[in-house]
């Protein structure tokens, strides 16, 4: 498997990134205004975390327009973040998870079935 992207996002980036992983392309200006609708942000603040994202490597910025666009997939950062999140409170162990998880949570039938086919696929 080849190797993640080191791009860790904090969650005010992660709102810009989930309109980019909506919307494909939007103008900065556009980010701005929805942001500020939505999240209350002033455009100089929406300006600067799209700054960051683009030195990240998250956003890519064309012209004209200020268009962004995302670099990096949803995928790729919920992968890196679960990694992150594992490693730092169950030492990288599913099976720690599994196991603290599952004592404070009830699954539906359906839910077990469906662990056991993606188990399943796992051992093929």
């Amino acid at each position: 498997m080849a190797s993640l992207p080191d791009i860790r996002l904090h969650e005010g980036e992660l709102n810009i990134m989930e309109l980019l992983w909506s919307n494909k392309t939007l103008a900065a200006k556009d980010i701005s205004k929805i942001v500020k609708e939505y999240i209350g942000w002033e455009k100089n603040t929406t300006y600067t975390v799209i700054k960051r994202l683009i030195e990240k490597g998250a956003i890519k910025r064309e012209d004209p327009g200020f268009l962004c666009k995302a670099a990096v997939s949803k995928r790729t950062v919920q992968t890196i973040e679960t990694k992150v999140l594992f490693n730092k409170l169950f030492n990288g162990s599913l099976s720690n998870f599994l196991s603290e998880y599952l004592k404070v949570q009830e699954l539906s039938k359906a839910e077990i079935l469906e662990l056991q086919r993606i188990v399943a696929e796992q051992r093929l």
